[in-house]
């Protein structure tokens, strides 16, 4: 004879499943906060180290999320290293799996998952940036309702590295426009915006694009003016670890 409760079988009642659910997702929505979750597009991924250089952020979905970090942002912080101050911010956010999948279809999500997948980012409205998906971890409630209701993000601060931010909000986009040193978007148009090609497919960059104008830290020009002066480096193609 079953030991399990006959008037709350949380494991076999369906019913009883979707009220829970639809608690979880009132709660939710009233503790938790709108952010805005951003599929990443896979361009050119590397099969080897799984890793794609060239990602890009083309859409951008609001969904309400709970922070679970309710004592403030874990990981080690702020503090100096020997790469100067670094920012390592974690967050926790729980999302509930119901509410996901139907703000995101699954041909929309990375890989067609289906489910928040590692790499994608989160603009939190919170502090006015942008975290990276780490790990996604299905089993934060372990069956003890019955059934799995939510997904728990753990993220990090998101250190960009030129990724292209298409996604429509100005809010987010204008991070690509101030810090990305893509010379692409220097590269001479035609009138139907089309890019000028070499003969090997690569654009025209327009002459007067500079890396030190859209990266404060770039000594580009003074290592150039250095090494041709001093001649103590060659940085050739041909020889770009010495001068034989």
């Amino acid at each position: 004879m079953p030991t399990t409760n006959f008037y709350f079988n949380n494991f076999e009642n369906s019913m009883e499943q979707r009220l829970i659910e639809d608690l979880i997702i009132e709660s939710i929505k009233i503790y938790g906060m709108e952010i805005f979750y951003m599929p990443r597009t896979i361009v050119n991924e590397d099969l080897l180290f799984s890793e794609d250089t060239l990602s890009t952020f083309d859409d951008a979905y609001p969904i309400e999320m709970y922070i679970k970090s309710v004592d403030g942002f874990e990981g080690d912080g702020d503090f100096l290293s020997k790469f100067g101050l670094e920012i390592r911010d974690a967050v926790t956010l729980t999302v509930a799996r119901r509410r996901f999948s139907e703000e995101i279809e699954d041909i929309e999500t990375t890989k067609d998952i289906g489910r928040p997948a590692e790499g994608d980012l989160i603009y939190l409205p919170l502090n006015g940036k942008i975290f990276e998906v780490k790990f996604v971890e299905h089993e934060s409630i372990f069956y003890q309702m019955g059934s799995l209701q939510v997904y728990d993000l753990r993220c990090e601060l998101f250190e960009y590295s030129h990724e292209q931010l298409n996604t429509g909000i100005d809010v987010i986009d204008s991070i690509e426009t101030a810090y990305s040193g893509d010379m692409n978007f220097y590269q001479l148009l035609l009138e139907d915006g089309g890019g000028l090609k070499f003969e090997d497919g690569s654009f025209i960059i327009n002459d007067g694009y500079r890396i030190e104008d859209t990266d404060n830290q770039a000594n580009n020009e003074y290592y150039t003016t250095q090494t041709q002066t001093l001649n103590f480096v060659d940085w050739s193609e041909s020889n770009p670890f010495g001068e034989i």
